[in-house]
């Protein structure tokens, strides 16, 4: 069997890809950082990263689908024995641990880049519902109606995105009282507010 162009074109970006996953583990590179020097860490050559992937925010739009694609299925498992709460702990956790700091600068980076310029980074978008689906069916297992569960799902994770945005930017809140208060606000009740001392 002989593979067309665009066949091998894709195996060999994959390959690429997982250079670069395997170079750079758990972290991103940073946007300061040249596709020069990506390649000399990945062992390949930039001319190889701007033919497969345009340019470095390509680079790491790809390498941020490729990691969360991991997590994406490491918690679908979690999430056929668990509840919609283990599920929304569970992405907390993956997401807040020290050695994924790069990894949620990067996906900020990238959704800031993607929002001017959605054509370039569909595939990052389109990426985007991944965790709300499956909040959205671990909802609907536990009793709400399609409509209801989705709306649920996608607060819970537009809540969970602010506070991780948060911890980037200026951390403030405690892991544990932030999930609480996700927790809160996805079952619909008010979040208390916490009181001085």
């Amino acid at each position: 069997m002989t593979l067309s162009s665009t066949e091998r074109t894709g195996d060999a970006r994959e390959r690429l890809l997982a250079r670069l996953l395997d170079a750079f583990a758990e972290a991103l590179p940073t946007p300061e950082v040249s596709l020069r020097e990506i390649a000399v860490r990945a062992g390949t050559s930039h001319a190889l990263l701007r033919y497969h992937f345009g340019s470095l925010p390509g680079v790491l739009a790809a390498m941020l689908d490729a990691q969360r694609s991991r997590d994406n299925a490491a918690l679908v498992q979690a999430a056929e024995q668990g509840t919609f709460d283990d599920l929304v702990v569970a992405i907390w956790r993956t997401y807040t641990g020290p050695e994924q700091l790069s990894r949620v600068r990067g996906f900020f980076h990238v959704a800031g880049l993607a929002a001017h310029d959605p054509e370039n980074f569909r595939e990052f978008i389109d990426s985007l519902d991944d965790l709300t689906k499956i909040l959205a069916a671990l909802a609907e297992r536990e009793g709400l109606d399609a409509e209801e569960a989705l709306l649920t799902a996608s607060v819970t994770i537009a809540a969970i995105r602010g506070l991780l945005l948060q911890e980037v930017l200026a951390p403030a809140i405690r892991s544990e009282d932030a999930v609480t208060s996700i927790l809160r606000l996805s079952k619909g009740r008010s979040v208390p507010r916490s009181h001085p001392g």
